[in-house]
């Protein structure tokens, strides 16, 4: 298991001094990169090899959001590789060990000449030590889509979207899909599906599906098919959880 001890910042909460969710998913995102890193099998590794390590999908769940200036603990460990399939659990603690957010991912091994998944490699195999599964109730990978769904405003995608690997990063989806949530909503649950990369100057096409305590935003290209799909599950709360 790898982990990394921080402290919520201000720069990191919302109105109501609690960390937002974009944020919280930074967290585990820099855990997993922390790990690769110490490994030497991070971004230049990946570079010089002409691989990559691509995020399919996310499941979130969220127990308690951390406040500010709370230390909290990240965790994260692969529990399975699977042909071209990677799979990763993480947690948040808080000061006193207990577990507030948690998590399960898919990964794609990618050759980035090819743009193709290709079988995860012996370097990996041999850098990771996996660990057992966390005992949580783990959704499908794929999310369906609502039958019909409500247009929103098409925008294009930014500079600051965009991460070492030249396309918007993961955390950015859930950003944008935020906007479809309503201000007295708390997420208490996210699962995000991505289908493919957008890249600078790429325009989206949001289409977003309420429903009892559960938001569906697709945001997609021009032709309507999604490079992301995020789902929220949803309770009514006092404030925003939002900034």
């Amino acid at each position: 298991m790898y982990q990394f001890k921080s402290r919520v910042r201000y720069s990191e909460c919302n109105a109501k001094a609690e960390i937002t969710l974009p944020a919280l998913v930074n967290y585990l995102q820099d855990c997993c990169t922390f790990q690769s890193e110490d490994l030497r099998i991070g971004v230049d590794y990946l570079k010089e090899h002409h691989e990559a390590w691509l995020l399919s999908s996310w499941q979130i769940v969220i127990k308690r959001y951390p406040k500010m200036g709370e230390e909290i603990t990240v965790s994260t460990w692969p529990y399975a590789f699977k042909s071209f399939y990677g799979y990763r659990n993480f947690t948040i603690e808080d000061e006193k060990g207990e577990v507030v957010a948690y998590a399960n991912s898919v990964w794609i091994f990618l050759d980035t000449d090819s743009g193709r998944p290709k079988r995860v490699s012996e370097e990996m195999l041999k850098a990771y030590v996996f660990e057992e599964q966390y005992p949580m109730e783990t959704a499908e990978r794929k999310i369906r889509l609502p039958e019909e769904m409500d247009a929103g405003e098409p925008f294009a995608v930014q500079k600051f979207h965009i991460d070492t690997n030249h396309h918007v990063n993961n955390e950015k989806y859930i950003l944008m899909a935020e906007e479809y949530l309503t201000e007295k909503e708390r997420v208490r649950e996210v699962r995000v599906d991505y289908r493919k990369a957008a890249v600078l100057g790429d325009m989206i096409y949001p289409q977003a599906k309420k429903m009892k305590d559960k938001t569906v935003v697709a945001l997609c290209d021009e032709a309507g098919k999604p490079y992301a799909v995020i789902e929220f599950q949803t309770e009514q709360g006092k404030e925003s959880q939002t900034c």
